[in-house]
């Protein structure tokens, strides 16, 4: 019965996520769009692959980042300038991260697109 505890939760954890957070939002709504796209290329199975990689990936970046963010307002509810780093770096990884899907898309899609306006 644990097992299926720690789905909820975690399934939980998602689904507050992706209430709450308005980045988390932005790249649910950036997953639908590139896998309709993906469905639309016909893409290969290596290319999804690919693809649901960099999505999971950054779905679940975000997450992390999102519980630091919250882990840092709850042990230091005022400002203060560690915190704010810690939150900045957390931040940062995610940006990171969203450049290097960005580019993973432009060499994902760029040449499909391309042989589609042949």
């Amino acid at each position: 019965m644990n097992e299926l505890r720690s789905f909820q939760v975690a399934f939980r954890g998602i689904l507050t996520a992706s209430r709450d957070e308005k980045h988390m939002k932005f790249h649910l709504v950036a997953a639908v769009l590139t896998t309709g796209a993906a469905l639309w290329l016909e893409f290969s199975a290596v290319e999804w692959i690919v693809l649901i990689l960099v999505i999971s990936g950054m779905l679940a970046l975000e997450m992390i980042n999102t519980a630091i963010e919250k882990l840092v307002d709850l042990v230091e509810p005022e400002w203060n300038e560690l915190a704010g780093k810690i939150k900045d770096i957390a931040a940062g990884a995610c940006l990171v991260y969203a450049c290097g899907a960005a580019v993973i898309g432009c060499i994902l899609y760029i040449p499909k697109l391309l042989a589609w306006l042949g």
